[in-house]
């Protein structure tokens, strides 16, 4: 423990207090994209002072992220317009294909919104393609291309050309970052990881059933009908 704690120690001051000058350097500053991150489910997303807003930090090749979205997409179903969901893109760097099959996220919500999140369900149900011991032995090309292959099933065969080259569209690429960096700025280490009208859940780092999500909303909801 003792040996962690000075490794941490010399990672922390020799990367973020001294540059390799011995000077001291400054954190490079996240800056605002130029539209709101995340893919807002249903199109609906309500902005008023009494909304419920959850935002769902997942990662597409992640199976805990695959196995907390049909017990949230049930609950937000439920409660209808009075409660908005965010999905937010967060490709774990320990999964080998968790950025690309993010960047394809950002790829489908480009040409076809509406497809975003059947390409995210898609994702969930053929996870096992794309983990880190079924594609050890591929290049990354046919990895993207079999990624490019799944998108256009999403948003449409007339798309398959567009989705091929957003792979190559340095835009898609930095959007792919900017999500990772914006969990990152709001604390989020791991997926799937859940805020509810911005604050992180207690648990919300874990897989949480259809009964839990309806124990933290009903509440919500019963405070707004008394006021």
């Amino acid at each position: 423990m003792a040996a962690l704690h000075t490794l941490l120690t010399f990672i922390f001051f020799y990367f973020v207090v001294l540059n390799h000058s011995g000077r001291f350097v400054n954190a490079q500053a996240l800056i605002p994209p130029a539209r709101f991150d995340g893919f807002v489910y249903k199109n609906r997303l309500s902005t008023g002072m009494d909304s419920i807003i959850i935002e769902a930090f997942l990662d597409p090749v992640c199976l805990d992220s695959r196995d907390s979205w049909p017990p949230l997409k049930r609950a937000v179903d439920y409660y209808g317009s009075r409660v908005s969901l965010v999905v937010h893109p967060f490709a774990l760097p320990y999964h080998d294909n968790a950025f690309v099959s993010s960047r394809a996220l950002h790829i489908a919500n480009k040409l076809n919104a509406s497809a975003t999140y059947d390409l995210l369900e898609l994702f969930f149900k053929r996870q096992e393609v794309f983990y880190s011991r079924a594609t050890f032995n591929m290049s990354k090309a046919t990895i993207v291309s079999q990624i490019v292959n799944l998108a256009t099933t999403a948003v449409g065969n007339s798309y398959q050309s567009a989705v091929a080259s957003g792979f190559t569209d340095r835009k898609t690429d930095l959007m792919t970052r900017v999500s990772f960096k914006y969990g990152c700025s709001r604390g989020v280490f791991g997926a799937p990881f859940f805020f509810v009208n911005g604050f992180a859940l207690a648990d919300g780092d874990s897989t949480m059933d259809y009964a839990k999500w309806r124990s933290i909303i009903d509440p919500l909801l019963k405070e707004q009908d008394m006021e």
